[in-house]
């Protein structure tokens, strides 16, 4: 991984409300913490063994992910739209637009209900399942991380 993806890994993370961001890739595997006056980061290479020592995650971690769990075990019966990816959630196509979905809305599989962007790049969400729009989880211009619940539909 070269230094300006990096770069812009720890900007993104820095500038974002996520806590932490971890990427796997052919040539290694990057791991970036948010802490309180700096952001560590932990870059493990491996090429044929893979490197225990320095890849384990700091004992705060998995602290820090299970109060981001609470809210999706707090949603509604239905099924859940989730984020396929670490973002930014917008209900609409540019600022004026009107919401691809509001509640009430009945979606057909593949149709389009949000936009989460990514390192500059739009990302077109779609419904995974049929149904009514009963819920939307996600505040326009929020950060959204992988998993996340967005959207609840029956």
């Amino acid at each position: 991984m070269d230094l300006r993806k990096l770069k812009t890994l720890i900007d993104l993370v820095s500038e974002s409300n996520i806590s932490e961001l971890e990427i796997t890739e052919a040539e290694g595997k990057v791991r970036i913490v948010k802490g309180g006056v700096a952001a560590p980061v932990q870059y493990v290479q491996t090429l044929s063994a893979p490197a225990a020592t320095g890849a384990q995650p700091a004992a705060g971690a998995p602290a820090a992910a299970a109060p981001a769990a609470a809210p999706a075990a707090a949603a509604a019966t239905g099924h859940a739209i989730k984020s396929p990816m670490v973002g930014t959630f917008y209900r609409s196509s540019s600022p004026g637009a009107p919401a691809f979905v509001e509640i009430g809305s009945q979606v057909k599989e593949g149709d389009t209900v949000c936009i989460i962007e990514a390192m500059k790049i739009l990302n077109e969400i779609e419904a995974d399942k049929s149904g009514t729009v009963t819920q939307i989880l996600g505040e326009n211009g929020q950060a959204v991380e992988y998993g996340q619940p967005l959207f609840i539909i029956e």
